[in-house]
């Protein structure tokens, strides 16, 4: 899939944000697999939110994997957009501020370099919208898009990433102390059987709530997380020159 994409684009590589965390390492895996290290590409973009050890690995699984990478710290960019905005500040604003400097990094490397972006986005993400619109939701393919969360671990598991990396909570470190599954409520194992059951099974909330034994609050919280996020991964839509 990966070699498909980047020879149709006439691309020359592909390019991944390191995080640090499991599901970008697993798409720089798969992307040297693919296009072997010469033609991938890291960067690491830590901000003064990043867990130490989350830049840490990123570093270390380039490094393991014989990849050329660039560490970029965001922090003077960040900073100097807020300077210049002056505006209320809000975690959530400015985590996806975050997300967005380092998608423009990226794709400024990516245009330079002529690569390709790989997407770190799994599907339990991609499906309830736990992404930043044009940040870490924006890439020109996405790897491992059509694996669950708990598929994800068992893919990493059998390719071998260490298991420092696999053993983290997933966090993003978009503010300080921040986790995924506390930011959701709930766990990505969970998270899961409700998705796999809704989207493959076609099988109604109360029904999913009774075969899994938890309250229909916590299946209508994720379900109403797939409707109400569906225009992050959708074209812009227009109205019809009919009804303007």
């Amino acid at each position: 899939f990966i070699k498909s994409k980047v020879s149709e684009a006439n691309c020359d590589g592909i390019i991944v944000g390191l995080s640090g965390g499991i599901d970008s390492t697993l798409a720089a895996y798969l992307a040297c697999e693919a296009l072997g290290k010469e033609k991938v590409f890291g960067i690491v973009m830590p901000s003064t939110t990043t867990p130490t050890d989350d830049k840490l690995h990123g570093i270390q699984i380039a490094q393991n994997l014989g990849i050329d990478y660039k560490e970029i710290a965001i922090d003077s960019i960040l900073n100097e957009f807020l300077s210049v905005t002056q505006l209320e500040e809000s975690n959530l604003a400015i985590g996806n501020l975050k997300a967005r400097i380092r998608m423009s990094i990226i794709y400024y490397y990516a245009n330079v370099k002529n690569y390709l972006v790989s997407g770190t986005g799994n599907k339990s993400e991609i499906l309830i919208g736990y992404f930043t619109k044009f940040g870490d939701g924006a890439c020109d393919i996405e790897p491992i898009g059509d694996l669950y969360k708990t598929d994800v671990y068992k893919l990493s598991e059998s390719m071998n990433i260490p298991q420092e990396i696999i053993d983290k909570p997933p966090r993003a470190g978009l503010w300080n102390n921040q986790t995924d599954e506390e930011e959701i409520g709930m766990t990505y194992e969970l998270i899961d059987q409700i998705l796999y059951l809704y989207t493959e099974n076609n099988v109604e909330n109360r029904e999913i709530a009774n075969e899994l034994d938890i309250p229909l609050d916590d299946v209508d919280m994720i379900i109403n997380k797939i409707t109400g996020s569906k225009h992050k991964s959708k074209v812009p839509e227009s109205p019809k020159k009919t009804i303007l």
